[in-house]
């Protein structure tokens, strides 16, 4: 049985991006970039005016106040060829309009006082260079301004589109297959009867594929015969990833991994040492992931975050695939009776200046959601540590998002 940090390093070394494809540029807002971008010219492309007011020659202005004649306009959007600005005179500018040879600085409007027959009274000192954006300030052509392996964010569309670039190469969101089985399960919608329990395992993995940015597709539920197992199996194969929950401990209706197996799928572990999630298995088909996941809503939903969402971030060529760990101080005493084993703890958390204190979202039964409802985070609790106690610090990691605590 593999450890917690074995099971996910067998993982990551299996895992390889799953493609590439351009896109528009407000469709890659998430995705990874694959090739560096490289400036095809400078940024600004000219001098120009970073305020509304008047463009002036800085020896005119020396001493404040001082008069200028005004002897143009130049409205954003217009060349300042053929114009050039004499001494004693100044020129009207609008934001983002070029600078008119002649003039070193542009005074805001409001440090000067027009006054009749197209003079205006400069009121304020005047800094060398002042209020004016140079060319090639923010961008030098032939730059390399973003690195591949970025995820896109609005910042960089807004540079892309500064470029000229209306599209993009980047990694694929490889599609998930989702596969839930068992002959209790029902569809949302029914009221469950005797026996019967509602599949909300497949809408919560699907959840949990879109948050991380992959493309979910439910496959449905595989009954507890052979035939529905290869059939609904060979569908889930045909995607990028494949996750089944359930099926895949030791009784006699677990057919998960006969199955897969049959269907060529090398099993490169099953079982992990951890709690919860212990019967989780994963494998490989021709390059594509397959993870096995447990039956119990909370097994599935942790055993996801641990290790099927790296590997999904791996995919879509994302660097860092692990969620930032951090530590946090026990508000209770923890006793870990299965100290053989990981332990990954729900938690909730509080933030105190610097220090952050976690406290037990609840009884820790898997078979209790509202815990996982009610959690902001992971504690990892170590197998060798039967008991911690309250003031301890422990390693915690995010479970989703929760900026509102950062």
């Amino acid at each position: 049985m593999l450890s917690y940090e074995q099971a996910r390093q067998v993982i990551l070394e299996n895992i390889a991006p799953a493609g590439v494809e351009q896109v528009d540029l407000v469709d890659a807002v998430g995705r990874v970039l694959v090739e560096d971008v490289v400036a095809p010219w400078d940024m600004p492309l000219w001098d120009n005016s970073a305020m509304d007011g008047y463009a002036v020659r800085r020896a005119d202005c020396s001493r404040v106040p001082c008069k200028l004649k005004v002897t143009g306009y130049i409205p954003a959007g217009a060349t300042a060829e053929g114009i050039e600005v004499k001494a004693g005179c100044a020129v009207k500018i609008m934001t983002g309009a070029p600078v008119p040879a002649g003039t070193d600085a542009v005074v805001p409007f409001e440090e000067t006082e027009e006054t009749s027959g197209e003079q205006v009274v400069i009121q304020a000192q005047v800094a060398a260079c002042q209020h004016i954006r140079s060319r090639g300030e923010d961008v030098q052509s032939g730059q390399s301004v973003i690195s591949a392996g970025t995820v896109v964010r609005p910042p960089e569309v807004s540079m892309l589109a500064s470029l000229g670039r209306s599209r993009v190469t980047v990694f694929l969101r490889p599609v998930v297959a989702i596969l839930s089985t068992g002959d209790e399960l029902i569809e949302v919608g029914r009221t469950p009867g005797a026996g019967e329990i509602i599949n909300s395992n497949t809408l919560a993995l699907a959840a949990a594929v879109r948050e991380a940015g992959g493309i979910p597709r439910v496959v449905g539920i595989a009954r507890d015969n052979l035939e529905s197992h290869r059939e609904k199996l060979r569908e889930g194969l045909k995607a990028d990833m494949l996750v089944t929950s359930a099926g895949v401990s030791a009784g006699d209706r677990d057919l998960v991994r006969v199955v897969l197996e049959e269907l060529g799928v090398k099993q490169l572990f099953w079982k992990v040492g951890i709690k919860p999630g212990k019967p989780t298995a994963f494998g490989i088909r021709d390059g594509k992931p397959v993870f096995s996941l447990p039956g119990n809503p909370v097994s599935s939903l942790i055993t996801f975050e641990e290790f099927v969402r790296p590997a999904l971030l791996r995919m879509m060529g994302q660097r860092q695939v692990l969620r930032p760990t951090f530590r946090a101080t026990l508000r209770d005493d923890i006793k870990n009776r299965e100290s053989d084993r990981t332990t990954l703890l729900r938690i909730r958390l509080e933030r105190d200046g610097n220090r952050f204190f976690a406290t037990t979202s609840g009884k820790q039964q898997t078979g209790l959601l509202k815990t996982m409802v009610n959690s902001a985070a992971i504690a990892v609790i170590p197998p060798e540590r039967g008991f911690m106690a309250a003031g301890e610090e422990v390693d915690v990691h995010f479970f989703g998002s929760y900026i509102d605590l950062i």
